[in-house]
């Protein structure tokens, strides 16, 4: 296993030489939920045959030639996969293992097992301060009041002072009021917060885009009244940017890419039916040459997710200098 800090040098090192330092790794496209906003839980890959935890060494291995990257388990819902600890143990062999869940199945057990696993950080997925809103657009009953059970169970759980735990929500048309009870209740559970746009992208419509209000110089008020409010505050002054037409010069596939639950690669989660490789067929060299290849006619301005706003961040000087704190430092608790 590469000790913590000889991970955060491959890091560094595979930034210098822009290479890709991020990776969103789809363990799954099942999901007990049924957001509204988005349409992942009906993906037909869902049904697929997903690689089982021998191949996600092989794979985590291999991407290791790249660097130490910040590998985001996501989905569908991690949680579904019953070896999800099994495989953040493998992959953090070599990377930052990160995970995106609604918060359903854990459980004080399973915290302490994705803990001692040793993930770096758990987000959990907020969206509205009130639970009858919350649950009607995850159209899951119950889902607000345990997904705050789950971060409280993930913070209490952590048994590295570098693991984080998140509370993090989309931003949609109707819930910018919602952010800052949201931000302060976080704190209160000594997590913090992360939020990121709505895209339409994964759905195909625009009705839940945020349309009206300037939102980026509130969010980074908020930012600078809330110490637990991790997003980059380059990220989000370009929120109005974006919602107002996209942010050009999008960097998938060179800083960032996606596998996807069945090894394919892509520059982006929302290229994933385009694939230029496959993790477990392709050398790293054909992987890279191929991502470095598809991304260099991309003109895509429609998202601003953490995934790419965030990364895109550490390639400016002012932002790259706001986020060091939440790369290099150990900080896992907010205060």
């Amino acid at each position: 296993m590469i000790s913590s800090v000889a991970k955060k040098w491959r890091l560094f090192r595979a930034w210098i030489a822009r290479r890709p330092i991020w990776c969103g790794w789809q363990v799954t496209y099942r999901c007990n939920f049924r957001c509204r906003f988005c349409h992942y839980w009906h993906d037909p890959l869902g049904q697929a045959d997903e690689p089982t935890v021998e191949q996600y060494e092989v794979g985590a291995k291999k991407l290791a030639s790249i660097g130490s990257l910040l590998v985001s388990l996501a989905g569908g819902e991690p949680l579904l996969r019953t070896d999800i600890c099994e495989l953040i143990e493998r992959i953090g062999q070599y990377h930052f293992p990160f995970i995106t869940t609604n918060g359903w199945f854990v459980t004080p057990q399973l915290a302490s097992d994705l803990m001692r696993s040793g993930l770096w950080g758990a987000s959990v997925s907020i969206d509205y301060a009130c639970p009858e809103r919350h649950d009607h657009r995850r159209q899951m009953p119950g889902a607000w009041n345990q997904a705050w059970r789950a971060v409280e169970m993930l913070g209490q759980a952590r048994v590295h002072k570098w693991q984080r735990v998140n509370v993090i929500a989309v931003l949609m048309d109707d819930n910018i009021d919602h952010i800052e009870p949201l931000i302060e209740r976080a704190a209160a559970a000594n997590a913090y917060f992360m939020v990121q746009p709505y895209g339409y992208l994964k759905t195909g419509s625009r009705a839940f885009e945020h349309r009206g209000s300037s939102v980026g110089q509130r969010l980074v008020e908020l930012k600078r009244k809330h110490s637990n409010f991790l997003s980059n505050p380059v990220y989000l002054q370009n929120f109005d940017r974006f919602l107002a037409g996209g942010v050009p010069d999008c960097r998938a596939g060179r800083a960032f890419f996606n596998i996807d639950s069945t090894g394919d690669i892509a520059i982006c989660v929302e290229r994933k039916p385009k694939p230029v490789a496959n993790l477990y067929r392709n050398n790293v060299q054909t992987i890279i040459t191929r991502l470095r290849e598809d991304c260099r006619n991309n003109s895509c301005t429609s998202c601003w997710y953490n995934c790419r706003g965030e990364v895109e961040s550490l390639y400016r000087a002012k932002s790259l200098i706001a986020s060091l704190p939440t790369l290099f430092f150990d900080r896992g608790k907010a205060d």
